[in-house]
């Protein structure tokens, strides 16, 4: 179907008189007429935000649980991540790693988001967030192998030949309870992508919009009792299917959109130019049952002046709709655009001035990242969510269209 597709564009293009390129990794672009993003009115789209939301509730856990900073969480982490495969290759190529056997052969619990800590605080001090160069996976777990989702978490991972080649997982929860009795739950979302910017992580809430999170507020729990426990239990002690750490929601990010056109928050990621963040959707153009037949959208909303949080209401900077489907990743800076689509093995690439270009790119891809380097080549970091397959890696931006 997107063969087709993309057949009748060309033929509109060159019946227009205009010339499109893409392009092939590692190699001169092509001529290949493609179909291109187009502008949608950006003001339809709003997010609401409340960083307030819990709290009471929040400031009643860390009372009763106390926090550890991220560094204390990097001085306890416990899995070793493995250097990539020599048979894993992608064009441009700079570098990456593969999870341990446990977490890389894991059929229940799936890596989907990512972002670093040069998205937290950009390249100054090495992108160094307390004291650690990180970078930071989102995953959903499920009751069974292609089951229900079930909850989420986090993985940091040290990315600084200072410290050893570790990362460590954190359980994502939302709290209830009451102040005199605080509690958390499980957040059973598909955590599709994620954003980190100053303090705070921005996690995709398919249906809704985002799930507001503060690096600052992880929580430690006890890592006793069976793994299907969760939350306060008899005697104030708090389990978290053993997990040692805990990160409780602070806040949500509502968006809005026209009546029956609610988006699909299915992935996001930060542009550090712009200071915003940017979300994409997966759709089909055909025969999906789970998610929209109909052209995917790309929308930009902008973060408040000088600030890491949403205003109260914002409007959307930027929408467009794609002529690109089961788009997995995302990723914007300085004007340019990618797209992942895995189920295509392609990544998709436009400015309005250059046009779009197409490249031959990874299966099983999720989630993209830029990664803004003072010294060096600038990056694109992705993620693999297939099953033994769990390569993370990071690509020079350059060979993907970006110059």
């Amino acid at each position: 179907m997107i063969t087709r597709h993309l057949r009748t564009a060309a033929r509109a293009l060159l019946a227009a008189g205009l010339l499109v390129t893409g392009a092939l990794v590692g190699a001169p672009p092509s001529a290949a007429a493609a179909a291109a993003p187009t502008a949608l009115t950006a003001s339809d789209y709003t997010l609401t935000a409340d960083y307030h939301r819990f709290d009471t509730l929040n400031s009643a856990l860390v009372t009763a649980l106390g926090t550890s900073a991220v560094h204390t969480v990097m001085e306890n982490a416990n899995h070793d991540r493995q250097a990539l495969p020599s048979s894993f290759s992608v064009n441009g190529l700079s570098t990456g790693f593969r999870f341990d056997d446990g977490d890389d052969s894991d059929c229940q619990s799936v890596p989907q988001g990512i972002t670093t800590s040069r998205d937290a605080v950009g390249t100054a001090n090495s992108g160094n967030y307390d004291g650690h160069q990180l970078v930071l996976v989102s995953w959903y777990t499920t009751d069974g192998c292609g089951g229900a989702q079930q909850r989420s978490r986090i993985t940091l991972v040290d990315w600084d030949a200072t410290y050893p080649n570790t990362y460590r997982k954190i359980l994502l929860v939302e709290p209830t309870g009451t102040a005199a009795a605080p509690d958390f739950k499980d957040i059973p979302i598909h955590a599709g992508g994620v954003s980190w910017y100053g303090d705070y992580l921005y996690v995709a809430d398919t249906g809704s919009g985002m799930r507001v999170f503060d690096m600052r507020k992880i929580l430690n729990t006890d890592t006793g009792g069976t793994a299907d426990q969760i939350g306060r239990q008899s005697g104030s002690v708090y389990y978290a299917h053993n997990y040692a750490y805990v990160l409780p929601q602070v806040g949500t990010v509502t968006s809005h959109a026209p009546s029956g056109k609610g988006l699909v928050w299915s992935s996001v990621s930060l542009d550090r130019v712009s200071k915003s963040i940017v979300m994409t959707e997966y759709t089909c153009q055909a025969d999906c049952t789970k998610y929209p037949n109909r052209p995917p959208r790309a929308v930009r909303f902008p973060f408040a002046s000088g600030a890491t949080t949403f205003a109260a209401t914002t409007t959307a900077a930027q929408a467009l709709q794609l002529p690109w489907y089961n788009l997995n990743g995302v990723a914007s800076h300085n004007g340019r655009w990618w797209f992942n689509s895995s189920r295509q093995k392609q990544l998709y690439y436009w400015t309005p001035t250059a046009g779009p270009a197409t490249f031959p790119w990874v299966g099983g891809g999720e989630s993209l990242s830029y990664w803004e380097d003072a010294t060096a080549a600038d990056l694109l970091w992705s993620l693999q969510e297939t099953t033994g397959g769990r390569n993370v890696f990071a690509v020079t931006q350059a060979t993907y269209g970006g110059g």
